[in-house]
């Protein structure tokens, strides 16, 4: 398979200082001018975004420094002396020039230049018209999650729909609200034209479903709660349901399953490699890592009897489901890990180079979706639909129903089954954010109300942008 070297413009300069993050066309490679000429090359070129989804900044390190150690329900982990400087996302003492700020931000921008080639350059292919429209509908349902991700990690962001026709890539940031209307604008078009199903051969190719859940949750943030209400209503009618059994859905099993509305295909293949997802968090030296480990407040979270508490949470010495004694190999690492990207050795495929590589990344799941509806119902008045849909999600985790019976009752344990119910999924810290309860929970680690909220601008991009970049509050 031929590599695409996608030329990257002058914005890369505003994101990076170092040609690291600059595509340098080799020997073999194709060069952008001489590519985006017929239907194989449009295929590949949006293959191309789907590899980012499962890449180290989307998955590793850089994801989970800013959406996941952020979060109360996860720390560092691995040993105290180990990539200790990971503690300053735990305790938000992070700064404009940290590896983390700028890593999840080139990333994200890599990734939107990428769609953006496929969205500009795709329908000027002679093709298969049906299949174009598709392609270029695929490539703004991911730039549409890649937005997301930078809105809420950064607020308001440039928005470049498509390459710049003068190629002129300085400009001043978008308002949050403006980056928002943006992705609704992508999701509901994509969603008009994404197929619910594929073929086996093209598994994990974004769906209807994928859009429609995406808009949904987008619309959460935004507080539109009958937006949110509606097009989660129309997700669950798509004929999604919850894996009845919780270890099964994050086993190899259980992916691209009943319950899956965007999932990412990290099957190990000889073009994309597999994905270091698992391996990052797996066992300390035993199976990986052994970072990003479930923290105290997270094992307290849990109701008594429920389930999930030992099927999210894997400890030193236990033996699992499926026959693996957990045993780490550094006694100076915690004992306790995330359950939920465990690859049974049984399993596992080391083809691609490290542990856990074929374990898909999940970023949105039917228990959420139904967690949003419940939400945006409650926040409408309609109590019964709310309770309804949460106690779906607590039927599997093997708990009665909920007690709460008021829209303020509601709304806390709604908000408390999210927190165990994605629990390590990196939803916890923008959760806390967007609900108002980051002072509460986050304040003792060093949570900055006005401040903590978004991340920083990088210092390069800031220095980069001409002038057209201010810098969020309190940085």
């Amino acid at each position: 398979m031929r590599k695409i070297f996608l030329t990257l413009s002058i914005f890369s300069l505003i994101i990076s200082c170092s040609d690291d993050f600059v595509d340098i066309k080799d020997e073999g490679q194709t060069g952008v001018g001489d590519f985006f000429k017929t239907q194989e090359d449009a295929i590949e070129a949006t293959s191309a975004i789907y590899s980012f989804l499962r890449s180290w900044e989307n998955t590793g390190f850089p994801a989970q420094f800013v959406f996941g150690v952020t979060g109360d329900d996860v720390e560092k982990g691995s040993n105290p002396s180990d990539a200790s400087f990971i503690n300053a996302y735990d305790q938000f003492t992070y700064t404009v020039s940290d590896d983390g700020v700028r890593g999840y931000w080139i990333g994200q921008w890599q990734a939107v230049n990428r769609a953006n080639q496929v969205i500009t350059n795709v329908p000027n292919i002679e093709m298969d018209a049906t299949l174009k429209t598709r392609l270029v509908a695929e490539a703004k349902m991911l730039r549409a999650y890649f937005y997301f991700n930078l809105v809420r990690i950064y607020g308001g962001v440039p928005i470049y729909d498509g390459l710049p026709a003068d190629g002129n890539y300085l400009k001043s940031r978008n308002s949050a609200d403006e980056v928002y209307a943006f992705i609704v604008k992508d999701l509901t078009e994509a969603s008009d034209v994404l197929p619910q199903t594929y073929p086996l051969a093209d598994l994990g190719r974004v769906t209807k479903g994928g859009a429609l859940g995406l808009l949904s949750k987008v619309y959460l943030y935004m507080k539109e709660y009958q937006k949110a209400y509606d097009t989660s209503n129309q997700v669950i009618a798509l004929g999604y349901s919850l894996d009845p059994d919780f270890n099964h859905l994050f086993r190899p099993a259980g992916e691209f399953g009943s319950e899956s509305v965007f999932e990412v295909n990290c099957d190990c293949s000889a073009a994309y490699g597999g994905s270091q997802y698992a391996e990052v968090q797996g066992v300390r030296n035993q199976f990986g890592w052994g970072f990003f480990t479930p923290t105290q407040a997270l094992e307290d979270a849990f109701e008594a009897g429920d389930i999930r508490k030992e099927l999210t949470i894997l400890r030193e010495g236990e033996t699992t489901l499926e026959g693996d004694l957990i045993k780490k190999n550094d006694p100076q690492a915690g004992n306790t890990w995330n359950q939920k990207v465990y690859v049974p050795t049984s399993l596992n495929n080391s083809t691609c180079g490290s542990y856990g590589s074929i374990q898909n990344f999940k970023i949105l799941r039917f228990a959420d979706i139904l967690l949003i509806n419940a939400e945006a119902a409650n926040e409408l008045g309609n109590t019964a639909v709310a309770i309804s849909n949460i106690n779906k999600v607590r039927t599997r985790a093997q708990l009665a129903d909920t007690t709460a019976s008021t829209q303020s009752a509601l709304r806390l344990a709604i908000w408390q089954e999210r927190r165990v119910e994605l629990a390590m999924e990196m939803d916890r810290f923008p959760d806390l954010v967007r609900t108002g309860q980051a002072e509460t929970y986050l304040g003792p680690l060093g949570f900055k109300t006005g401040k903590n909220e978004l991340f920083p601008i990088p210092l390069d991009a800031m220095n980069a942008s001409a002038g057209l970049f201010t810098q969020n509050p309190g940085y």
